[in-house]
């Protein structure tokens, strides 16, 4: 008869304090510290089990295996994604919304929002030359939001390009946080969906006009698997998260900057205009610093994987972050590298900042190309387009806080365009 492994048990009744509190690495901490990839804890009142490693992403993303539906905390969807939203469907269901969605994200789309954020960036920084200093993030947030609309078709005046942008960046904030945070993430959100159902509302009575092939046209006349349109309320809440993610990357392009300031011994390869290396440099932006701590799914049937036994029910935690660290997976992962991305290797399962497995069926996101052609145009913009200094400032990122941000938010003085 196999005898099976014991899992490793965290001690303690709960640890939803300890993970608020420790934050990114609350995962990889204990990995370490156990010597293992699987260990079983108590989040939320429930028991968990943390994985890491390609092998355990394989198995994360089996849907055979896991659901999604039901597992995300009402806390998430009222802040985040939206309740019932894309990321809580399994099977059928979440193929066809899927299917939909990389419609709307082609190679073409990605190319085409790479362009509308540069020039929004360029318009922006003839503006920067008069100012005394400039906050990258602030800029970024307002100026993703302004392309991510153009782009949809979504309306947008310019009297209300900051508070939209803001509340895109309290929804993603809230998620993780607490209090205030959450309260202020759920109110962006209901601001949000009631202004983007009475938009829709007004694309399907004919009221506002827009081109067929647009996002807003797509989802306003989106059918369902039963011919009808889709809910109202549902159609708001994809449409959000068609644009919110656009406005997220930009904490990833003042990671970006931190990147150039940090790493000044890139800029030669940098200031070459090669394409490959901006991207090998963007994709090390992704590994390096934070984004998405973990990901969650639920056993959908009981299963054994690596002599432990996976029974139905049970909350799954994969950890992104600490495979983005993790030394079985890439040399000197505490180091930037930029260079580590030349091979081209099959990284499905192992580089995974936006989820894992296959974009198109699973549940990885259909946006990732779009955030790398973002950022792609940003790195491009930063280094060929403007001259700035960088003035003393704390650009320190916390670790314990999801999601995290440089203090000062990358602030940028003595602009010049070049």
């Amino acid at each position: 008869m196999e005898v099976k492994e014991r899992i490793v048990q965290e001690k303690g009744f709960d640890h939803t304090l300890n993970l608020l509190e420790e934050g990114y690495p609350f995962i990889k901490s204990r990995m370490d510290l156990y010597k293992c990839n699987i260990f079983e804890t108590h989040i939320m009142g429930k028991k968990a089990i943390c994985i890491s490693g390609e092998e355990a992403c394989k198995i994360f993303y089996n849907e055979e295996l896991f659901q999604r539906k039901g597992v995300m905390p009402k806390r998430i969807q009222k802040t985040l994604f939206g309740v019932n939203a894309i990321q809580g469907m399994d099977n059928n269901a979440h193929s066809m919304r899927k299917h939909f969605f990389m419609s709307l994200m082609t190679v073409d789309h990605q190319k085409k929002l790479g362009e509308l954020f540069e020039k929004e960036m360029e318009a922006s920084a003839d503006k920067w030359v008069n100012m005394k200093e400039v906050v990258l993030f602030h800029e970024a947030k307002n100026n993703l939001c302004r392309a991510a609309c153009y782009w949809t078709g979504v309306p947008l005046l310019e009297s209300d390009v900051e508070s939209r942008a803001d509340d895109f960046c309290a929804m993603i904030d809230g998620f993780g946080g607490v209090g205030p945070r959450y309260c202020k993430g759920k109110a962006a959100r209901n601001r949000t969906e009631a202004w983007i159902e009475a938009i829709i509302e007004d694309v399907r009575q004919g009221k506002l006009t827009v081109k067929d092939d647009s996002p807003l046209n797509q989802m306003a006349f989106h059918k369902e698997p039963d011919g009808n349109l889709m809910e109202l309320q549902m159609a708001a809440k994809e449409l959000i998260n068609v644009i919110r993610p656009i406005v997220a990357i930009s904490t990833y392009i003042t990671f970006t900057a931190l990147a150039m300031y940090e790493h000044p011994e890139c800029q030669e390869e940098l200031m070459s205009g090669d394409n490959k290396y901006f991207e090998m440099f963007v994709q090390e932006v992704r590994r390096y610093y934070p984004f998405t701590p973990f990901l969650g799914a639920e056993v959908h049937k009981d299963f054994n994987w690596n002599q432990y036994e996976f029974k139905k029910g049970v909350l799954v935690l994969l950890d992104v972050y600490g495979m983005n660290h993790d030394s079985k997976i890439w040399n000197n992962p505490d180091e930037f590298q930029p260079k580590r991305f030349e091979e081209q290797k099959n990284r499905t399962y192992s580089f995974i900042p936006q989820g894992g497995g296959d974009p198109g069926k699973g549940h990885r996101c259909p946006g990732e190309g779009i955030t790398i052609e973002i950022m792609k145009a940003s790195l491009n913009f930063l280094v060929n387009k403007v001259d700035f200094e960088v003035p003393e400032q704390d650009l320190r990122y916390s670790l314990s806080r999801i999601p995290t941000l440089p203090e000062s938010g990358f602030i940028m003085k003595n602009i010049r365009r070049k």
